[in-house]
């Protein structure tokens, strides 16, 4: 593990570092050896944010696997984070940020040890009940009931809060989502497909680039709108 990797990151920071990212993959299958294959693949090709559900069997094992391994300046933390327990596990296995699919138990304690909380909410009122409770973003979640649409609405009375939209985001979808103000987007099924059960890697890292390309390909163009 370099040293870049043993330095933890404030929540400050990976907020930073997320949204010039604009991206955080999802792994979640049904195998933890190769959801750690996944996960390192998508590093490899240029995601920088990886999460892996604990439902994943061996996620804890998994998340290990990834930390030792993943390429500098590569975080790994742990999805559906829902107790106090599982948040002392991710962190026992080095994970580095914790993801929840709901306002869980676990937002206090992630955000009480100083952990980046990724906290999900889908109303205005779960939103900023995910904020007060010390989350570092808030995952929309699931972000295609409502769409890009919801998002802007939300973002009306909420402008400072970090928004990333998962549930649904592909390829096609993920550029309406950034313009709408999220932070990033969240792909899962549509990038990691069944790479995580022992699918086909190299299917996964040409869908990772092409998620890769389209994040810094919209970026240039908001810096470039952001100018006129």
């Amino acid at each position: 593990m370099s040293p870049e990797m043993t330095r933890p990151m404030t929540p400050d920071q990976f907020l930073a570092g997320l949204t010039e990212s604009r991206l955080v993959a999802i792994v979640r299958g049904t195998d933890g050896p190769a959801a750690a294959r996944a996960a390192l693949a998508v590093m490899a090709e240029g995601f920088r944010y990886v999460e892996v559900a604990l439902t994943t069997p061996d996620a804890l094992a998994a998340i290990r696997q990834i930390r030792d391994a993943a390429p500098a300046g590569c975080l790994v933390g742990a999805g559906t984070v829902l107790t106090e327990q599982d948040v002392h596990d991710v962190v026992g296995a080095g994970g580095q940020f914790i993801v929840t699919p709901a306002l869980a138990e676990s937002i206090d304690i992630g955000a009480g040890l100083g952990l980046p909380v990724l906290a999900g909410a889908l109303t205005p009122t779960e939103a900023h009940q995910a904020m007060t409770r010390g989350a570092t973003a808030v995952k929309l979640f699931p972000a295609s009931v409502g769409g890009p649409s919801y998002l802007k609405a939300l973002r009306d009375p909420f402008p400072q809060i970090p928004f990333i939209a998962v549930g649904g985001v592909g390829l096609s979808e993920a550029p309406a989502f950034w313009t709408a103000g999220a932070i990033a987007v969240g792909p899962g099924g549509p990038l990691i497909g069944d790479a995580a059960s022992g699918g086909n890697l190299a299917a996964l890292r040409d869908r990772a680039r092409a998620f890769v390309a389209l994040a810094a390909e919209n970026g240039r163009r908001m810096a470039a709108e952001s100018l006129r």
